[in-house]
């Protein structure tokens, strides 16, 4: 293999691993953005209205082929019922690589409350999707052909299922998901590494707020865990929201530390770095809408560009019931 080949998958490696793509839907910080249902199917139709969510995020802004995501959810309850649907779509593109996928879930949720208005709930949902992964081989051949590289773009559609519960009690919420249940054929001929893509998320956090106060704030932790590499990372959260007369602002900030790094030549020696970013966000519920926008930054002293990653999410809620409950739960409210 020539020193461009050996330069484009060393790229295509560290993408990779900054990205946390090609592994399904990535799990980057838009579930903070009131979207929690992107990452735990058991948050489908969890709150007072049905919600419709477009996202869009880019990486390395004047970089081509840089990574790109977009997402497009809706979830809601089925009328009255504690049963209830969502719909996630998805293309995810980084490089040579990309992906696009399409999930449909049922939930279901129980409630446990003595009287109707303490919110005590347990939810159940399963996620059920297609994924079609590519690898676009055909500018590979810079010299000649290569006995690794095929020249063509590979393709592979899997099919898997995500399956996870949450607990809701008055101001307090835990969330535990198993992404990527099952074991497919590998991509790119490579089946040990990606025929694993299991995934374990765990979120726990709570609300809380002055009694008659305009002012509430929200600690949380999500953490993750690759079954197939062993890698694990842990994001820590904080947002405050603001009740206005239209609706809500609110903003935030998340930081994310994995407890894995990688090992690099700096000059002088070797060293190593754990894959750290910070995430500053920003939103505001206008009545039935929703907008809001995140930048995270790499805090590692290597990195591609330090030029960030910007996301923007509009979202619109309907059919609409009364608020329910009387708790600090903007999930749920």
């Amino acid at each position: 293999m020539n020193f461009k080949n050996i330069f484009f998958v060393v790229i295509g490696i560290l993408c990779s691993q900054l990205t946390f793509s090609q592994e399904g839907l990535p799990i980057y910080t838009d579930y903070l953005t009131d979207n929690y249902y992107l990452i735990h199917p058991s948050m489908a139709g969890v709150a007072n209205c049905s919600k419709l969510r477009l996202t869009t995020r880019q990486q390395w802004f004047g970089h081509e082929d840089a990574p790109k995501l977009s997402t497009m959810s809706v979830n809601g309850r089925f009328g009255e019922s504690p049963s209830a649907y969502g719909a996630i779509v998805y293309t995810d593109r980084n490089g040579y690589h990309s992906q696009t996928g399409a999930y449909v879930t049922y939930a279901h949720h129980l409630m446990f409350s003595r009287n109707p208005i303490d919110l005590n709930m347990l939810s159940f949902g399963i996620s059920a999707g297609v994924i079609q992964y590519k690898l676009d081989e055909t500018t590979f051949l810079f010299d000649g052909p290569d006995n690794i590289i095929d020249g063509i773009v590979q393709s592979e559609t899997n099919f898997n299922i995500d399956l996870g519960f949450s607990y809701h009690y008055l101001d307090y919420y835990a969330h535990a998901t198993v992404k990527n249940l099952l074991k497919n054929s590998g991509v790119n001929n490579d089946i040990e590494i990606t025929s694993n893509l299991r995934r374990y998320l765990f979120s726990i956090g709570g609300v809380f707020a002055k009694y008659g106060s305009e002012w509430s704030y929200e600690p949380s932790v999500m953490f993750q865990y690759k079954d197939g590499t062993q890698e694990a990372s842990i994001d820590f959260n904080a947002k405050v929201y603001k009740n206005v007369d239209f609706g809500k602002i609110w903003g935030g900030i998340s930081y994310r530390n994995s407890f894995d790094g990688a090992q690099y030549l700096d000059g002088s020696g070797v060293s190593s770095q754990k894959l750290r970013q910070i995430t500053p966000l920003l939103g505001v519920n206008y009545n039935q809408f929703m907008f809001a926008y995140t930048y995270t930054y790499q805090m590692n002293s290597l990195v591609f560009t330090n030029g960030g990653f910007h996301q923007l999410t509009l979202g619109y809620n309907f059919n609409c019931r009364k608020e329910k409950y009387d708790c600090n739960c903007p999930a749920v409210n």
